[in-house]
């Protein structure tokens, strides 16, 4: 990546900061911190505790759209087997292993839960558990929000591209994007005006107020959107 495009960008950054598109992206914030408020997998009720994780009080955008319903598949695999769920993510948030691994792991565990969902409702016409990279991603931000933000393969292709990098990815990369994230953040920590002027748009409560690569990753759709 190149120096001089990565501070070019955060100029513009901060001149994104200022505006209502910024405003616009605080319900990830105020879900962060419902989720930080609320995960515990050792709640006897899974199901509850997994719904009252991911919530926000203006949209479901991030676990809900057209043919895209991971929340909804998750609570059902919750009800069916809880241990088993609470494995699956204890796994993944098992910080001394492998990030790719886990990633891969998670994926392959809810392949398997949606096949017993399936044996077990025979007449069900569900096929897809709907847990890819991007809502493996929330987890794990969610969970870590200082290690990880939102994977989004083909901003994160576009951003490679506009900051210069020799080597732009070709398929998915968690474990690189991940990297690069945490690289990215060093440089939006030290601009002591990033943090300030995001600290200016939490007017509610219900946003969550500590440091987050979720700044990482609206860097990161800024940074997309630019045209070359």
């Amino acid at each position: 990546m190149n120096l001089q495009k990565i501070q070019a960008y955060i100029i513009l950054f901060k001149r994104y900061l200022k505006s209502k598109d910024a405003e616009n992206q605080l319900y990830k914030w105020e879900s962060l911190k419902f989720f930080q408020d609320s995960w515990d997998l050792s709640e006897p009720n899974l199901e509850k505790m997994y719904d009252a994780s991911l919530k926000n009080t203006q949209t479901t955008r991030l676990w809900k759209g057209n043919n895209y319903t991971p929340k909804r598949m998750m609570l059902l695999f919750a009800t069916m087997a809880p241990d088993y769920v609470r494995h699956c993510f204890k796994d993944l948030f098992e910080e001394e292993k492998n990030i790719a691994d886990r990633v891969d792991r998670f994926i392959f565990y809810c392949d398997e839960l949606l096949i017993e969902y399936k044996t077990q409702n025979g007449l069900s016409i569900e096929n897809n558990h709907y847990h890819d990279y991007s809502i493996i991603s929330l987890y794990l931000t969610f969970c870590f929000p200082t290690q990880y933000t939102f994977y989004d393969f083909f901003t994160f292709q576009k951003s490679m591209l506009h900051l210069g990098s020799r080597n732009i990815p070709e398929q998915n990369d968690v474990e690189r994007f991940f990297k690069i994230s945490r690289t990215l953040w060093k440089f939006l920590e030290k601009d002591e005006a990033v943090w300030e002027l995001h600290q200016k748009r939490l007017y509610s409560p219900n946003h969550y107020q500590e440091k987050s690569l979720l700044l990482v990753h609206e860097f990161f759709n800024v940074i997309a959107a630019k045209k070359l």
